[in-house]
């Protein structure tokens, strides 16, 4: 008799897991690798039917959680009770930034389970863990995003995060559930985020400023309403900062504003320590004989996208020895929230770091777009520009980028052009990794 033949399916491996679970009542196998994250028993963000039952209770002791003793379903238990926990896929979505500093040694044990809970409501975005805190932005329906929230919170370090909400237009929201009902791969450059990934690292810091000694855990400037914003920025002993980088602040920023010019957020001590030199050196100029004159810092006003980075800018000028210094509370973005446009003081669009590229007054969907070869925020004047090219290159990088990195650049475009993902089904996986399923069935004569 001869042999069954071998049919090899060429999907990527966690595609054809899911494409050989739908045929059986199996499932997939949930992971085995154990977390030693701690969680308090008795999660109030979630139904207590999603916590096994033996801990449905109300204690605060803590579990040391194992693959044996982990308060959240394996992926198979979520499928089984798909009708109970799944929401509608034409409920909104809503995008939550938020951060915390704190004292956090630990943070490491926490990206697992946080990152099997992301994938299991199908929330998406980026969340960054250090040992001084939490920073993050995610998307996902109001009740999933909740979750997540009420999951961070349940360490008591990570209680009380500050977070800023920003809508959803109902075209991206469109764009979203497509792809979610009809593509195993992504949601299209356009959406706030891709809905099948979430990305949690690692890191030294949730802001780098690479300077480890300011902590904004000690001390941090004063919070300013946006309300009291305008009074304040408007007095003219108010020296204004803009806290953020050049291609940031060259779309946009409050009138009279100073702009560092940095290229990166590191940069802001240098700047810092140049015009402070400067000016002990000029009031040095203007000094009496008996040399007794005390140079007075200036109150300064600063601001960001979030919030987030003046927290450590404002921590960085008081120990500098800057008296009076405040900040813009949840930064532009709860500004152009609450503050109509008739009464603002700012000027141009304001840039986010998701695909929105930018945003308006009352957080609407703003005009520029994201050159992919750079991302830098280019206008509808830059694209008519002979050196922008779709995915490739645009006025601000084409001289920068070699022949070579704009060719690898138009091979990337044309991977996303037909597969919907950069790096095409197997999303960049190299030939030496296995890539296929091979599948033996019988077949009948």
């Amino acid at each position: 008799m001869q042999a069954p033949p071998l049919i090899k399916c060429r999907a990527p491996p966690l595609l054809a897991l899911r494409m050989l679970s739908s045929c059986s009542d199996s499932g997939i196998p949930s992971s085995t690798k154990a977390s030693s994250y701690k969680l308090p028993i008795g999660l109030h963000a979630f139904p207590s039917r999603l916590i096994p039952r033996p801990y449905q209770d109300n204690s605060t002791r803590s579990l040391s959680v194992t693959s044996n003793s982990h308060p959240f379903p394996s992926i198979s238990e979520w499928e089984s009770e798909e009708l109970e926990t799944n929401e509608s896929p034409t409920q909104s979505l809503v995008v939550v930034s938020f951060y915390k500093f704190t004292d956090f040694p630990d943070h490491a044990d926490l990206r697992k389970p946080l990152k099997d809970l992301c994938e299991e409501l199908r929330v998406s975005g980026g969340i960054i863990l250090a040992p001084e805190g939490i920073n993050g932005s995610i998307c996902g329906t109001r009740q999933s995003v909740e979750r997540v929230i009420g999951f961070i919170e349940s360490d008591s370090r990570l209680s009380g995060l500050r977070r800023l909400e920003s809508p959803v237009s109902a075209e991206e929201e469109a764009l979203h559930h497509g792809h979610t009902a009809s593509s195993p791969l992504g949601a299209g450059e356009d959406a706030p985020f891709r809905w099948d990934h979430v990305r949690i690292k690692l890191k030294k810091e949730i802001v780098s400023l690479g300077m480890p000694a300011v902590s904004p855990i000690e001390r941090v400037g004063k919070y300013v309403s946006p309300r009291d914003w305008n009074e304040l920025i408007s007095d003219p002993h108010t020296v204004v900062i803009d806290v953020r980088n050049q291609y940031e602040t060259r779309i946009g920023k409050f009138k009279g504003a100073v702009d560092p010019s940095t290229t990166a957020f590191r940069e802001f001590p240098a700047w810092v320590g140049y015009q402070f030199q400067l000016a002990e050196q000029s009031k040095a100029e203007l000094e009496c004989p008996n040399g007794n004159t005390r140079m007075e810092t200036p109150r300064v006003a600063m601001y960001c996208t979030g919030g987030i980075r003046c927290e450590k800018a404002s921590s960085l000028l008081l120990g500098t020895g800057f008296r009076e210094v405040y900040q813009l509370e949840g930064g532009i973005l709860k500004y152009l929230e609450e503050v109509p446009k008739s009464e603002s003081l700012w000027e141009g669009e304001c840039f986010v770091f998701d695909k929105r590229v930018s945003v308006e007054h009352g957080l609407a969907q703003g005009t520029f777009k994201l050159c992919y070869g750079c991302k830098e925020p280019v206008s509808n004047a830059d694209m008519q520009s002979p050196y922008w090219e779709y995915g490739v290159s645009c006025p601000y990088c084409f001289s920068s980028k070699s022949g070579e990195e704009k060719e690898r650049a138009r091979a990337r475009q044309r991977q996303f052009e037909t597969w919907g993902v950069i790096g095409g089904p197997v999303k960049g996986r190299g030939p030496t990794r296995p890539s296929t399923i091979d599948c033996t069935t019988e077949m009948k004569n």
